[in-house]
């Protein structure tokens, strides 16, 4: 029997600048990376995708970024370990007191954009990471790139961790993801994603942009609210994990399968 977590960044507006369906896109997935304000997202943004988490029955997890709300977070940034620790351990705190305050337990921590990226390449930038969520709460699921410096730091650290897989990103050869400034970066096609995503679960396998097949494991999927077709996507994956007999459920019912 097959099963993956289907996760989705969400609460990336900010002020009166609305971005994603959220509303639509958190009922179909089984977890929510949530913006904690440094990249996007802003207090009342936050309450906001909390409650609809709520009553949507939609696990939570914190979406801590880069302090780089022009850049959308997607900009690299030098931060020493203690700063990167302190940087998670603050964003992580900001959405869990919107979590407790509506009556939510905080499942997990997903690193966003230039952070996740830089992370699952660098070994000290990824203890770092883990560190910060571990002090916070070593309970908590580290949500990160499968076969990356990410996964490593948090078995270390004895942080329970989660692989993900993304369904509409193409792959270097070294199972990180080809960056967004590079062409065939971004899978349009959503037949050709889903049949990735479908592979990757069943075969645990994927073919990257050179065309080499490299082992992957996907405990979580991600499909991106805050693209055109957000919701099309997300509907069909879903769609065709059901249709293959592929139980969808949240991170933490993963992790406790695999224990």
């Amino acid at each position: 029997m097959y099963a993956v977590d289907l996760n989705s960044d969400l609460g990336e507006s900010f002020g009166a600048y609305t971005i994603g369906r959220d509303g639509e896109i958190l009922p179909l997935v089984s977890s929510a990376n949530v913006a904690c304000g440094f990249h996007a997202g802003d207090p009342t943004i936050m309450a906001k995708t909390t409650k609809i988490c709520k009553e949507s029955g939609t696990a939570i997890g914190a979406h801590p970024g880069f302090a780089d709300l022009q850049g959308f977070g997607r900009r690299n940034m030098r931060l020493s370990p203690e700063d990167a620790r302190n940087l998670v351990v603050y964003q992580v705190g900001a959405l869990d007191a919107f979590c407790k305050s509506a009556g939510l337990v905080l499942q997990h921590v997903k690193p966003h954009g230039a952070l996740y990226n830089m992370a699952a390449k660098d070994a000290a930038l990824s203890k770092a990471i883990c560190e910060g969520i571990y002090a916070y709460n070593p309970e908590l699921i580290l949500l990160g790139l499968a076969n990356s410096e990410m996964l490593r730091a948090a078995k270390e650290i004895g942080l329970p961790y989660a692989a993900e897989v993304f369904a509409d990103r193409a792959y270097e050869d070294d199972g990180t993801l080809v960056a967004r400034t590079k062409p065939g970066a971004m899978i349009h096609d959503e037949d050709e994603a889903v049949s990735r995503v479908i592979g990757m679960i069943k075969n645990r396998t994927v073919k990257t942009i050179s065309g080499r097949e490299i082992e992957i494991c996907a405990d979580s999927v991600c499909v991106h609210g805050d693209s055109e077709k957000a919701l099309l996507f997300v509907k069909k994956i879903r769609t065709a994990l059901q249709a293959e007999g592929i139980i969808i459920k949240p991170i933490a019912e993963i992790v406790k399968e695999r224990v």
